[in-house]
């Protein structure tokens, strides 16, 4: 007589309707929590640094409230230079934002974290992807922003709408990682916490 082992609770460690869907693709039941984090960048702290705590931080808080279960914790910004790009908020922003990203490369970096609430394990990892614009006028912007509507989005692009037709090309290990949850790199850290994608789909 075998015995079976229960399935491991999955916890998506965000709101967001993006990481929501990129995780459903996995085919496996999961819940989610909003974790109540300060997203505030600290003072003298990069952008590597900066989405690799919050990335921890918003798993571990999730994960204080979880007992057996494996937590997904996921932080993004969008490096222009030297500068991080956060959300634009309205249409003028939108608008700023990708003027000066035009004919320019944008690097996404995204921390990525696994809280095992059972072994104590936590994996953290930073998967970067980048994406080149196509030198875009005025006008262009204009329209795309009217047309998507990018306002929440680091960047001001939704690159799984019109938002790529943005771009000359795109380089990178993982293309999930530009809409925030690396699902690459997360089926390889639920491997090392024992979970196989393609097998524990009850």
């Amino acid at each position: 007589m075998t015995l079976e082992t229960a399935p491991r609770e999955l916890v998506l460690a965000s709101t967001s309707p993006y990481r929501r869907e990129l995780l459903e693709r996995l085919g496996m039941p999961f819940s989610t929590a909003r974790p109540q984090v300060d997203e505030s960048r600290l003072e003298d702290e990069s952008a590597d640094q900066l989405v690799l705590r919050l990335a921890e931080a918003k798993a571990r808080t999730v994960a204080n409230t979880r007992a057996g279960a494996l937590v997904v914790g996921s932080d993004q910004v969008a490096v222009l230079g030297r500068e991080i790009l956060g959300k634009p908020g309205d249409r003028a922003g939108a608008v700023e934002q990708l003027m000066r990203s035009s004919g320019q490369r944008v690097d996404f970096l995204t921390g990525l974290c696994l809280v095992d609430t059972a072994s104590g394990k936590t994996q953290l990892d930073l998967v970067p992807y980048s994406v080149f614009f196509r030198r875009l006028s005025e006008a262009q912007i204009q329209s795309y922003v009217d047309r998507d509507e990018p306002f929440n989005a680091a960047g001001s692009f939704k690159s799984e709408g019109l938002g790529i037709a943005l771009f000359e090309r795109m380089e990178g290990n993982d293309p999930t990682a530009l809409v925030g949850l690396p699902l690459i790199r997360l089926i390889g850290m639920l491997a090392e916490a024992g979970v196989d994608v393609l097998v524990d789909t009850d």
